[in-house]
């Protein structure tokens, strides 16, 4: 019974004298002539159609119903593609659809080996998905033809799963995370049931590993279920795969020990009436567990069902070939015959393979797929698995709160994250099924624990916090908040990431990957746009002085600087109110990477809501308060990029005032990182960078400007990159100075303490003002002197000045 299965306590050393009981835990069906006659013919010949299609598009660009016997013209110039787990995606999808078509279930298909493209594609063609959005894709010998002879090559679908694959919500280019998106897809999604594959070489990552526990956060009353597929082929690109190499025993105690009740498909004889019994068996069960849940009578640890399906790999290919293994081997990973265009020995076995799957009895003369194989399919599209609305037009905008109603008074102090907490919390309650919050078991540390007023966190594996429908998942593990965070933007929801900001780079290629796939989406008229990826992070290094070096690293900024200027959007808003008006900007926004930096310690409140958003509508402003005589004529501009570097501009500013009154400073605030950004020939300019005019007008054209910046100088240097006359630019940030220190010497090491800013500044005033430059140097030296001061008042005391944050007085 779900929650009363154990294992032995200490098990052997050689998982070969496990005893056999463990296999108990393994769920045992009577598979033998489970499906009727039909339905066994149906599925033989869905499957042999598409796998003959997908081996087709990896070789052929013509003949491509095998009329006449290959030649080497037929054969294209380049062979890309990856054979081996076709046909075990083809078999899932196969059952899916006899799945789909017996009950009315609504699913989506997710698979970890995204290079399986041939697959997927194949079978979108044969229940006409392609010529929904394809036109040129139809269900005859033409779109066959086009089908085939495009895969792979210059302006046709590539060799993975991607963006313009319908029905995708996942690339599958790094392995790791298509169990956590799939997680992600059915929360809020009672009715959704995700069958996700996860190859066994996906299988040996990280995210993987931890995605395992990712149905412990899924409550049963309120969304669907994710039915995941573990395909057992052997072999990775050339080495064996771990699961590969353990027996059903321990396969069983793994999953077993995760939480999951087993069923194991093992052997070809037989595999359609095994598989089809299993997959009756899982979707029972998920209904079991969801209907208890939904009356009220949840089942304590349910444990879900997970497929162990064993297949050889390239299964249906070539055996053999000059004395080598392909099928059940890893030559069988890529192109099994990589020589058929010049090879007339591969040639003739290309044509005897593709002969075996005799095409004459799938396709009629007219290239149209005959009745026994669609028999199979879903009758209406929309249930097709190709055609799921949740995968490319299920966006609904969030109910967003008027952010002012939380703005904190101008001149008084207040935490950002204090602040967007209050906010969020209204945000929860506004949309209780279209938004949640993906955290790393930080959201208190964070200070955004306000929101767990409004909601709980989500954790069912918990008994005391089941079944209470929160909205904050919180699990240590950056690599599935991110795959989640993916997997339920991309069916239509909205979700936030906050985190620690050192430890963000640690899902920056999945950042990227995703990226990739939205570019893509953007950018293909039949994919609506969906919420943006939206980042929160904070414990920046200027306050991670107690945590020390290994938690102070803002480098996560440059990963989004990198993508695409149309998606990327860094914001670093300099109080309380700018991240209120940024927050809910982000949240409205559609198809971006949004990435917000701020701190969670008390700031000063520098503006009024009504400026606030100003300053954020316009991304830059001159802050007058600061500047001498409002700014105007300046023989230096001080900018500051970041709470706490900007508190630094503040109070140099403020010493200049005072021991250096000649010098006249404008002090400018930036907030949107983008409005920097350059024009220059080799990348495109973003959307919200300033025209040249506008950027001397708020900069000047000729005077120095010295940016105290949060992240790596390198970052600004890149975006200011085309800039005219960037000669006049200084730029400090984080220098990769750091230790278990005090805050302001944290400003002190990586030189974007207010002394430093000072000195900078008399540095540049001293190139036009000649009543600066006669006492630069002693102004300068002075300046220095006094972070010297500083350094060895925190070093004698173990803490700063207790004067050394308040806020400075002009």
């Amino acid at each position: 019974m779900p929650g009363q299965i154990l294992l032995q306590a200490n098990p052997p050393a050689d998982p070969s004298l496990l005893p056999d009981s463990v296999l108990e835990l393994s769920v045992q069906l009577d598979t033998k002539n489970y499906l009727s006659d039909d339905e066994l013919k149906s599925i033989e010949m869905f499957r042999r159609a598409a796998d003959y299609i997908a081996a087709a598009m990896i070789f052929l660009n013509h003949n491509v119903l095998l009329q006449r016997d290959i030649t080497p013209d037929d054969v294209k110039s380049r062979l890309l593609g990856h054979w081996g787990t076709c046909p075990g995606l083809v078999m899932v999808y196969a059952h899916l659809n006899r799945l789909v078509r017996n009950t009315g279930l609504d699913a989506l298909y997710v698979v970890g080996p995204g290079h399986g493209a041939p697959a997927i594609l194949s079978c979108l063609w044969l229940e006409d998905s392609l010529s929904t959005f394809y036109p040129e894709h139809t269900r005859d010998y033409k779109g066959l033809h086009k089908t085939i002879a495009s895969f792979s090559v210059p302006g046709g679908f590539p060799s993975h799963v991607n963006a313009g694959t319908p029905g995708a919500i996942h690339e599958g280019g790094e392995l790791g995370y298509a169990l956590s998106v799939s997680f992600g897809a059915v929360m809020d999604n009672p009715n959704l049931v995700v069958a996700c594959v996860v190859g066994d070489g996906e299988a040996e990552t990280g995210p993987t590993a931890t995605a395992w526990h990712g149905f412990k956060y899924i409550d049963p009353a309120e969304s669907g279920a994710v039915l995941p597929i573990v395909h057992v082929n052997g072999f990775k690109i050339s080495e064996r795969t771990i699961y590969g190499t353990m027996d059903n025993k321990e396969l069983t105690a793994l999953f077993a020990g995760y939480g999951y009740q087993v069923r194991i498909i093992d052997g070809v004889e037989g595999i359609d009436n095994n598989l089809a019994a299993s997959f009756d068996w899982a979707l029972a069960e998920i209904k079991k567990i969801q209907s208890a849940a939904r009356n009220g009578n949840p089942i304590v640890k349910p444990r879900w069902p997970v497929l162990i399906l064993r297949s050889p790999k390239g299964l249906g290919g070539p055996k053999t070939f000059h004395g080598e293994l392909i099928e059940g081997s890893f030559h069988a990973h890529q192109v099994p015959l990589p020589g058929a265009k010049t090879s007339p020995e591969e040639l003739a076995a290309l044509q005897a393979w593709l002969k075996s799957y005799r095409p004459e009895e799938l396709f009629t003369a007219e290239g149209k797929p005959v009745p026994e194989v669609l028999a199979v399919v879903p009758e209406a599209p929309e249930k097709r698995l190709g055609q799921r609305r949740e995968t490319f037009r299920a966006y609904v905008p969030l109910v967003v709160p008027e952010w002012t109603e939380f703005c904190v008074e101008k001149g008084g102090q207040d935490s950002c994250m204090k602040a967007v907490g209050r906010f969020l919390k209204s945000v929860v309650a506004k949309n209780p099924k279209t938004f949640r919050i993906f955290s790393p078991d930080e959201l208190v540390s964070n200070k955004l624990d306000a929101v767990l007023d409004e909601s709980g966190r989500n954790f069912q594996w918990d008994i005391e916090s089941r079944a209470q429908g929160g909205r904050v998942i919180e699990i240590l593990s950056e690599h599935t908040c991110q795959g989640m965070l993916q997997g339920y933007t991309l069916t239509g929801r909205t979700g936030l990431f906050p985190s620690y900001e050192a430890f963000l780079g640690i899902v920056q290629t999945m950042m990227v990957q995703y990226s990739k796939f939205t570019k893509m989406a953007s950018e293909i008229t039949w994919r609506q746009p969906c919420g943006s990826l939206n980042y929160l992070e904070t414990s920046t290094w200027a306050r991670q002085e107690h945590n020390g070096f290994s938690h102070q690293n803002p480098g996560f900024i440059g990963a989004v600087l990198n993508l695409k200027p149309v998606q990327a959007r860094v914001y670093l808003p300099p109080d309380a109110n700018c991240f209120l008006s940024t927050m809910s900007h982000c949240l409205r926004a559609k198809n971006y990477v949004n990435l917000m930096v701020g701190s969670k310690q008390p700031t000063p409140v520098w503006l009024s809501p009504e400026e606030a958003d100003k300053h954020c509508i316009a991304g830059a402003s001159v802050w007058k308060f600061a500047s001498v005589d409002d700014g105007v004529n300046p023989d230096v501009v001080l900018v500051g990029i970041g709470v706490e570097v900007t508190f630094e501009v503040i109070a140099a500013a403020a010493l200049l005032r005072a021991h250096v009154p000649a010098l006249r400073v404008r002090v400018v605030n930036v907030t949107d990182l983008m409005i920097l950004s350059g024009h220059h020939a080799s990348s495109a300019s973003h959307p919200h960078a300033l025209s040249d005019d506008a950027f001397a007008a708020l900069f000047t054209r000729d005077k120095p400007v010295h940016f105290n910046y949060h992240g790596y100088p390198i970052e600004l240097q890149g975006l200011l990159f085309g800039r005219r006359g960037v000669d006049r630019v200084s730029i400090e940030g984080y220098r990769e100075e750091g230790t278990t220190t005090s805050p302001f010497d944290m400003m002190l090491c990586n030189h974007t303490s207010r002394y430093h800013v000072a000195a900078a500044a008399v540095r540049g005033g001293a190139l036009s003002n000649p009543a600066v430059a006669v006492n630069a140097h002693e102004h300068e030296s002075f300046f220095m002197h006094l972070a010297q001061k500083e350094k060895e008042y925190s070093y004698a005391n173990g803490k700063d000045r207790d004067d050394i944050f308040d806020v400075p007085t002009f």
